[in-house]
């Protein structure tokens, strides 16, 4: 990575982040690690109360890259074919042609993508693992870059289906928006009276910067003792006795791909210990299953992987 490609891409990134930063107010954050799972090629997983901004968070960052942008309602009745889309007969010639359905998209917003059935759920495991759908025995490849955000609702369980294992493992990162601080949502109220800011929002970057960054990132450098502390805290979750899944190694390879691009958005070509220790947590969380003793012992997740962190070796 050469000087001058650094400059660019580390000011892809803060135009992006910036650009996000005039719709989502108050969560920098956030939105930082939203244009990292993007470089990284990841999905995002959205757990959080309605009304926060997930949607328009989703919009804001198809509009600021120039790209296609598509929204499904997951609802109970919702079917594959709904997501994929399926072949319709043509009458004039005779035959059948293939509708493409939202999932061919760059964003995909996946709305309350837990109230549907789990069939309809697995019809995006091809999608969000291999960038590409198969329908009624072909394969068709999606546009690139891909990206799904999905938002799931953390306090309604009424006519929900758990995400499955293989589903939640498939998401690079979970992450959680909350609410605003005060002097936000003021700024909120104030920046909404006339018009939605969204609607004033211009592109900062294009399709081909983010395909060019994509790649970029995998020439990020981790060091043999860097990728060994990273798999050392990933086989301690699997040997915790509170917890029945430990990470897996795709689990790994999402949180190696995501050091990757922190560190390509900083501009450095090589990964640190603390690129790791930052994303350990939102990257493995959401993976683990635990015991049943240690669910109701009002430990949570989150918790096991900070203590973790604090028993794994730093390299120096």
């Amino acid at each position: 990575m050469k000087t001058e490609e650094t400059t660019h891409e580390q000011g892809l990134f803060t135009r992006i982040c910036k650009n996000l930063g005039k719709v989502i107010r108050g969560k920098p954050r956030v939105i930082e690690s939203l244009v990292v799972a993007l470089f990284s090629g990841g999905h995002v997983l959205m757990e959080d109360v309605p009304g926060v901004g997930k949607t328009t968070l989703a919009k804001s960052l198809a509009c600021s890259i120039r790209g296609a942008f598509k929204r499904v309602q997951f609802t109970p009745d919702l079917l594959p074919t709904d997501i994929l889309g399926s072949s319709i007969y043509n009458p004039k010639e005779a035959s059948f042609d293939f509708k493409e359905g939202p999932v061919f998209t760059n964003i995909l917003l996946a709305d309350e993508i837990n109230r549907a059935s789990p069939r309809t759920q697995s019809s995006l495991l091809e999608a969000m693992n291999e960038a590409q759908a198969t329908i009624e025995g072909r394969r068709y490849p999606l546009p690139a870059p891909f990206l799904v955000l999905a938002t799931q609702n953390s306090i309604e369980f009424h006519g929900t289906y758990p995400l499955p294992e293989a589903q939640l493992d498939r998401f690079s990162v979970k992450l959680q928006l909350g609410y605003p601080p005060l002097e936000d949502e003021i700024e909120v109220l104030e920046g909404q009276r006339e018009v939605h800011p969204l609607e004033e929002l211009a592109p900062v970057a294009d399709l081909e910067e983010i395909i060019e960054v994509q790649k970029g990132v995998r020439s990020v450098r981790v060091e043999r003792p860097v990728a060994e502390y990273l798999l050392a805290l990933v086989r301690q979750t699997r040997e915790d006795p509170r917890l029945r899944l430990g990470a897996s190694p795709r689990g790994a390879l999402a949180l190696y791909r995501m050091a990757q691009a922190s560190a390509f958005c900083r501009g450095r070509e090589y990964v640190l210990p603390d690129d790791v220790k930052d994303l350990a947590v939102p990257v493995l969380a959401h993976r683990l299953v635990m015991e049943t003793k240690a669910k109701y012992s009002g430990v949570t997740k989150e918790a096991i992987i900070s203590e973790l962190l604090k028993t794994a070796k730093v390299p120096t």
